[in-house]
């Protein structure tokens, strides 16, 4: 099986930046238009949980699609949903409207995650190839994170709402036009004796417990940084820019952490990069809440960011090499609905705990579930399959 070479690993990759980019800029014209009509920020935190609900529930249905049909009929529905979305808020601005928009968006987002990780997974050729690929792949959403509310503001901006969504609406169509291409595998054959098994069965095996657990941990520490940092920031009497610069110097360098990835993907092995990811999130929590002017967080955050991005190509790899390859999808889709679950309960858990037990201490405990959780990251990948 040769891995997705030439010019199609790009063009799955460009694919997946202007979906992507299509919710992330729905996401942020949401909000603000729900705003200028009146609606109070309960309104608009219900509205953006849409976002990730959504993709709670359809993930896996989705990764059984993506398991029967392959990459091309489940990203042409995708592609169909957030045109859909997008287009209906553009000629409907209203709020129920609004919130189908932000149904169908992240849906698609999250449908089209569960196809092409899939589907690259199965191309790579190699473990080496899985991390390459996978770290690739992972560089996709931290741009279209910067297209899509761009576009969108520049839009609200210049055009109003409506050019704003009919400019969203169109990116899908774009993502279409460099996926529609791409070669389908050959359908898994299920072996014999395995019939229909139910997603939860995935489960009783140890490892992918043990990788499902690893991961959230590790995606808790994104919301915690997404979340916290602003609050300490405030308490610091920094201004909106220079926590919005702490925030993004983070962001950078998460992406720059995966540009490298493949070029030294041969040379460390999964468990390795994950436990030395985690013991540094572990000291970099201890310390953050100590520093206590901007450049100190700033270089805090910058390290976080390299630390944490190196997380999900190996995440990938690794669920890869110990699902049965006729599984994938569904695999892949429960490690999506164990985060997105967790990106809408864990802020309001961290939140809370903050308004006790003070922001540094939310940063201290997690930090230290994450220092414990160092053991479990050294077993990930027992056994693998072959490839």
């Amino acid at each position: 099986m040769s891995g997705p070479r030439g010019a199609e690993l790009p063009r799955l990759i460009a694919g997946q930046v202007f979906l992507h980019a299509c919710m992330a800029g729905t996401r942020m014209a949401v909000p603000l238009l729900a705003l200028r009509d009146g609606y109070g920020e309960a309104a608009v935190g219900a509205l953006l949980a849409l976002f990730a609900l959504t993709q709670v529930f359809l993930a896996l249905p989705a990764g059984r699609y993506a398991d029967r049909h392959g990459l091309r009929r489940p990203m042409a529905i995708c592609v169909t949903a957030a045109v859909l979305g997008a287009g209906l808020a553009a000629a409907f601005p209203v709020f129920p409207v609004l919130c189908l928009a932000a149904l169908l968006t992240g849906g698609a987002a999250g449908g089209a995650v569960i196809s092409l990780q899939r589907h690259v997974g199965r191309a790579a050729s190699s473990p080496t190839e899985l991390k390459q690929v996978f770290s690739w792949l992972a560089i996709g959403p931290a741009i279209s994170n910067f297209i899509g509310p761009l576009a969108a503001g520049l839009a609200i901006d210049h055009g109003g709402f409506r050019l704003a969504f009919g400019l969203m609406a169109l990116l899908p169509l774009l993502c279409w036009f460099f996926v529609r291409r791409a070669t389908d595998l050959p359908p898994v054959a299920v072996p014999p004796g395995q019939g229909r098994a139910r997603a939860w069965d995935l489960l009783a095996e140890p490892g992918f417990r043990r990788l499902l657990f690893v991961n959230w941990i590790l995606a808790s520490c994104w919301d915690v940084h997404t979340l916290v940092v602003p609050v300490l920031g405030h308490e610091r009497g920094l201004s909106a820019s220079v926590i919005g610069s702490i925030l993004g110097a983070f962001a950078v360098a998460a992406t720059l952490v995966r540009v490298a990835l493949p070029v030294v993907a041969a040379r460390v092995r999964e468990a390795v990069v994950v436990t030395a990811a985690m013991a540094a999130t572990a000291a970099l929590f201890a310390i953050y809440p100590l520093m206590n002017v901007a450049l100190s967080m700033g270089l805090c955050s910058v390290l976080l960011g390299a630390a944490l991005g190196c997380v999900q190509p190996m995440i990938m790899s690794t669920l890869h090499q110990i699902t049965p390859e006729h599984r994938h999808g569904e695999a892949v889709a429960m490690r999506i609905m164990a985060i997105n679950a967790s990106s809408v309960a864990m802020p309001m858990l961290f939140g809370a705990a903050g308004s006790v037990i003070g922001i540094a201490g939310v940063f201290w405990i997690v930090g230290g579930v994450v220092g414990l959780g160092t053991r479990l990251a050294l077993g990930l990948g027992r056994g693998a399959r072959a490839h």
